[in-house]
């Protein structure tokens, strides 16, 4: 098993450039003491949390302007988390999560490249009970629903951490599962709408999906 390569890049933004550290592609692989392999990751998705999504770009440049004053903001499932990155680099109260074990060091070192606070991280699955996450007035993610056994799982994940009042926005590139998602929200008590994301003019295709939001 070779170390693996990565890819430094600067992703412009209206009012600041955020640089990132990434994995140079999904071919990279390096399972440390068979951590990921442990906790159920395969070889073939490890590196998916370690490379920049258009869904994750979407989400980073709502971010860039979108209104944080006194919001506890949680990233769920971030990979490289870009969209955190954004937001802390804004001075937002933001947080992270992610189940991926290399999630953390990767957050850690962009956070480090762009000078700025580290960002509170705990590695947590969407079916834990006990967590010391907390409660949030806005959860934000892109491209979490690939697996249909998301849709309850990351509901029920959400409900535990969303104050009475709150937010829930996520990208989801349209792999199918959204619309049983946001049924189970609105069974949740959730107002439910969703959008085609506007100017995406930095992206290099079309996107596909959807903007979901929710409200309670």
């Amino acid at each position: 098993m070779s170390p693996i390569r990565f890819r430094y890049q600067t992703i412009e933004f209206p009012n600041s450039d955020i640089h990132v550290r990434t994995l140079r592609d999904t071919q990279q692989y390096f399972d440390t003491d068979n951590m990921a392999e442990k906790l159920g990751i395969s070889s073939a998705s490890w590196p998916m949390f370690g490379v920049i999504w258009d869904s994750s770009k979407i989400l980073a440049h709502l971010m860039s302007d979108f209104d944080i004053e006194g919001k506890r903001i949680l990233e769920v499932g971030c990979g490289i988390g870009l969209a955190s990155l954004v937001l802390n680099h804004r001075s937002a109260n933001i947080s992270a999560t992610d189940y991926h074990p290399e999630a953390e060091r990767f957050m850690d070192e962009n956070t480090r490249i762009n000078n700025d606070k580290l960002i509170p991280f705990i590695r947590a699955g969407w079916e834990d009970i006990q967590s010391t996450l907390g409660e949030f007035d806005l959860i934000i993610g892109s491209d979490l629903l690939y697996e249909r056994d998301h849709v309850e799982l990351l509901a029920g994940f959400i409900n535990r951490h969303t104050k009475r009042t709150c937010e829930v926005i996520i990208v989801d590139p349209g792999r199918g599962n959204h619309s049983n998602f946001s049924k189970k929200m609105v069974s949740l008590d959730f107002d439910h709408t969703q959008s085609k994301p506007i100017h995406t003019d930095y992206l290099t295709l079309p996107f596909k999906g959807q903007l979901l939001r929710y409200t309670r």
